[in-house]
């Protein structure tokens, strides 16, 4: 989208925890936006940015709290997330995701003289992945 913004566009973002990761990018995507003279405009928020040299403090201020907020309550989102996935394995409960290889098809075809590439094509999965159940065989 930053390549494409011309002059005179407006950019509608829904919220400010949408547009960027942290404080830092929001802070340089918005920079970007209006160095191309653009204007953006956070919608839940009710803030616009606009390219002028005389910028509202008061916008500028809330954007550098919300986005604090914002980045603040992702970490400790994940934060619960790595503590409650924890937990889980603690119980038993949480395995992680389903093998969608099987080892040993890919090492019967390696066996039979077929290459990483057919293997690969033959079961839907990349090569990387042949490479990977091959070396944990060899071990």
């Amino acid at each position: 989208m930053l390549d494409y913004i011309r002059e005179g566009d407006e950019v509608r973002v829904h919220s400010i925890d949408r547009l960027a990761r942290d404080l830092c990018d929001l802070q340089g995507i918005i920079e970007q936006i209006n160095a191309k003279d653009a204007t953006i405009t956070f919608l839940k928020e009710q803030l616009t940015f606009r390219p002028s040299a005389e910028a509202d403090p008061f916008a500028k201020l809330q954007l550098h709290l919300m986005g604090a907020f914002a980045e603040f309550e992702r970490s400790i989102i994940r934060e619960r997330q790595r503590e409650g996935i924890a937990r889980a394995k603690e119980r038993g409960v949480y395995a992680g995701r389903k093998a969608s290889i099987d080892p040993t098809q890919v090492k019967q075809m390696h066996q039979q003289g077929h290459g990483a590439t057919e293997i690969a094509k033959a079961l839907g999965i990349g090569r990387a992945s042949v490479y990977r159940v091959l070396e944990t065989t060899r071990k």
